[in-house]
């Protein structure tokens, strides 16, 4: 039997996610049948499953992957920055569907809830420590607390997630980001 590589093993994992995510944003989370995560996938159910232990374990897999992501661009460009490509034209919104599913299960599932707990920790983590930088280098406006500065950016996140889930439209929000930008941002006082 020929020997698969550590490539093809993390190509076909890849294949698996990407089609998982078009199948959970198209239909949901209760939705995504197996049947459909097959068709999405292209894959059978054993080769689903063989990477993923269920539906479940899945899905998870795919709001871990968007959570790091999102973390990644925090630590780097900032909260307003994972805004911004959420609105960008040309961006792949399939994780919306990933977030909303997110949301509507830390609202119903307890077990969910304490499993996504260390996802949501590491977002505000990276927030607040891109904040704190930011303050340190004198760029943050100081009157107010940067957990709090986190909090408000975290809030605006989530009513542009609804937004967009709403499919209402976006024409004027990049200059609504440069509003929540020059809030947190440091007041240049001239003499």
């Amino acid at each position: 039997m020929p020997r698969v590589s550590t490539d093809q093993l993390a190509a076909r994992r890849r294949q698996i996610l990407d089609g998982a995510r078009t199948c959970f944003a198209d239909h949901g989370y209760e939705g995504a049948t197996v049947r459909r995560l097959e068709q999405y996938t292209r894959l059978s159910r054993g080769a689903i499953f063989h990477y993923f232990r269920d539906k479940e374990a899945l899905f998870l897999a795919l709001a871990e992957q968007d959570a790091t992501r999102m973390a990644d661009v925090v630590a780097e460009q900032g909260l307003v920055q994972v805004m911004r490509d959420l609105l960008d034209a040309d961006s792949d919104r399939s994780w919306l569907g990933t977030r909303l599913e997110v949301s509507r299960r830390l609202r119903t599932e307890p077990e969910f809830r304490a499993r996504w707990q260390e996802h949501s920790v590491a977002l505000t983590a990276a927030t607040r420590a891109r904040l704190e930088r930011q303050a340190a280098a004198g760029a943050l406006r100081d009157d107010v607390p940067v957990p709090v500065l986190a909090q408000y950016l975290e809030l605006v996140l989530e009513g542009l997630v609804s937004h967009l889930a709403m499919g209402l439209p976006t024409d004027d929000l990049d200059a609504v980001l440069d509003v929540v930008e020059n809030g947190v941002r440091a007041v240049t006082r001239t003499p």
